[in-house]
């Protein structure tokens, strides 16, 4: 790549840091314990620990090959270079076509929390909403990262309302937490893990936007570990308070598990706070979304994996804006057509595929490389595939599906392209 094609480095640690916990700390945590109390009951305080384990083997995975490869693209690169072109395809598709749908996810999500009335006034919000965050990651990195802090600052702070408003409900207790209604066993704990691995995902953005980090080989390394872990906390500390206070039984059979929390443990009062807490969580989660698969565009696009129209850099701004503007139409047109709030399973398919490339990537590393033992390579590998196979099955075909359009359109194009003399990059 020439100078003019390169984006620019100008995130630092803490820019790092905050992209991190903003992608991770978004609508998830308001909605990801109800799915999760519905496979394991009050055991997905183990499925969370599970969760969190995996996602840390998958983190050092991503911050020794982003150390490496500190360029736009996170997995897709490093599987192209590490394991082939097909595996980084495979990588690269999962997460553009699955983050896309969580776009329109998002999206959605804030729109309903910020608007009462009828569903086309809240499609249209939530339209307005993606225009006007592509349009703020067009100005540049900066002021990208800039956003991301008042968000999670203000996400944060209404989590922090939440949880003191939980504990001193009148009705919270710590007994709730043994009440289980009918927990799925070890396979209610895997699926509850699978879902709640979605929301830690989050950390890959940094690896994804690793050609605008300053000093990535040390910056990375520590900003992924420093943003999970933070993430963790929050996500522990919100989902023991959320059990303690009304128990498995509410949470599985909401939909807003956090709202109903408050409002059944005696602190209705603030719901309202709850809920400002999702919208601006869910603008934060979109922001970043749209940040990673733009750079994840780009990638693709260099390689020809995607139009080559995607790989253009803005001469002065230096982000992908051809590619982040095919995002935000794109995700318009799904927000506009389509419900997509309900992808978290089809979701944690692709992106448990995508790490699981990410930690055979990493596993191939020579020793000059590592930073971290190859057993947590391994352990990483072993957990998303345990995980996808536990997956609610109409996630598990519709994730299948997905992938066997993409690999079947890349072996149509390299054959056309062959065909006509357009060289291969199989």
């Amino acid at each position: 790549m020439s100078g003019d094609d390169r984006l620019a480095r100008r995130l630092g640690l803490r820019d790092a840091v905050v992209i991190g916990v903003g992608s991770m700390i978004g609508a998830g945590v308001f909605a990801a314990f109800g799915p999760a109390a519905r496979a394991a009951g009050s055991w997905l305080l183990l499925g969370l620990a599970v969760a969190a384990v995996i996602a840390y083997a998958n983190a050092v995975a991503s911050a020794q090959l982003a150390a490496a490869y500190p360029t736009s693209g996170g997995t897709y690169v490093y599987g192209r270079e590490r394991l082939g072109p097909w595996w980084g395809f495979t990588a690269g598709w999962g997460f553009v076509v699955g983050k896309t749908a969580s776009c329109a996810a998002m999206a959605l999500t804030f729109a309903a929390y910020v608007v009462p009335g009828p569903e086309i006034a809240q499609r249209g919000v939530a339209v307005v909403a993606v225009l006007a965050l592509a349009a703020l990651n067009l100005r540049g990195v900066t002021r990208t990262a800039a956003l991301t802090r008042i968000l999670v600052a203000i996400t944060l702070l209404c989590l922090a309302v939440l949880v003191i408003g939980l504990w001193t409900a009148r009705d919270g207790g710590m007994a709730r937490l043994a009440g289980a209604p009918d927990p799925g066993g070890a396979l209610g704990v895997l699926q509850a893990a699978g879902l709640l691995f979605f929301a830690f995902a989050g950390y890959a953005r940094i690896a994804t936007m690793g050609e605008e980090v300053v000093r990535p080989r040390t910056t990375i390394p520590r900003a992924i570990p420093l943003a999970l872990g933070v993430a963790v906390v929050v996500y522990a500390v919100v989902g023991v308070s959320a059990l303690a206070a009304v128990g498995p039984a509410t949470l599985a059979a909401s939909t807003a598990p956090l709202v109903d929390a408050v409002e059944q443990s005696g602190a209705g009062a603030l719901a309202p706070v709850v809920r400002i807490g999702a919208a601006v969580a869910s603008l934060g989660a979109l922001l970043a979304l749209i940040a990673g698969i733009g750079r994840t565009g780009l990638a693709m696009a260099r390689n020809r994996d995607l139009p080559g129209w995607l790989a253009a850099v803005h001469p002065t701004r230096r982000v992908p804006h051809h590619a982040e503007l095919a995002l935000a139409v794109v995700v318009s047109l799904l927000v506009l057509t389509t419900d997509l709030r309900g992808v978290i399973g089809f979701s944690s398919f692709g992106v448990l595929l995508y790490y699981a490339i990410a930690n055979a990537a990493a596993f191939t590393q020579p020793a000059s490389d590592r930073r971290w033992p190859r057993a947590l390579n391994a352990l990483g590998l072993l957990g998303c595939v345990t995980l996808v196979v536990t997956l609610p099955g109409i996630s598990v075909l519709t994730g299948i599906a997905m992938f066997a359009v993409g690999l079947a359109g890349r072996a149509l194009v390299l054959w056309r392209r062959s065909a006509t003399g357009g060289g291969s990059d199989a």
